[in-house]
């Protein structure tokens, strides 16, 4: 799992490993941002490591969320990944599976018929 960062005023949310199946260290997170001014609404799921919080931007700015969980080693945004690299990366996986695909179905149709074909493939 990697880190992931995605921001629109008001709402940020997170992904990090650190977060992902531990108890502790969500409740250490709920009760850090229960003392910022600004922060209305924390949701973290474990089973992804997935943090979600609702601030107001005019009390509290993103970027100030963020070192707070790089000081505490929660969060590495040299290792972090925008929703933009995101889809490109899923976008250029998806695209390598049905390239792949594509591919072993023509190796596929070639080999059903006889080597003939099969050098007429090649050339």
């Amino acid at each position: 799992m990697s880190y992931y960062i995605h921001n629109i005023p008001g709402r940020l949310r997170l992904k990090s490993p650190v977060v992902r199946k531990n108890q502790e260290v969500a409740d250490e997170i709920r009760k850090m941002l229960g003392t910022m001014d600004g922060i209305a609404v924390v949701e973290i799921n474990l089973l992804t490591g997935s943090i979600l919080i609702n601030y107001n931007p005019k009390a509290v700015q993103y970027k100030d969320i963020i070192s707070l969980f790089q000081r505490k080693d929660y969060f590495d945004m040299s290792k972090a990944m925008t929703n933009d690299e995101y889809i490109q990366d899923i976008t250029s996986k998806a695209g390598n599976i049905v390239r792949k695909a594509i591919f072993g179905s023509s190796v596929e149709k070639v080999f059903e018929g006889s080597a003939l074909s099969l050098i007429t493939f090649l050339i």
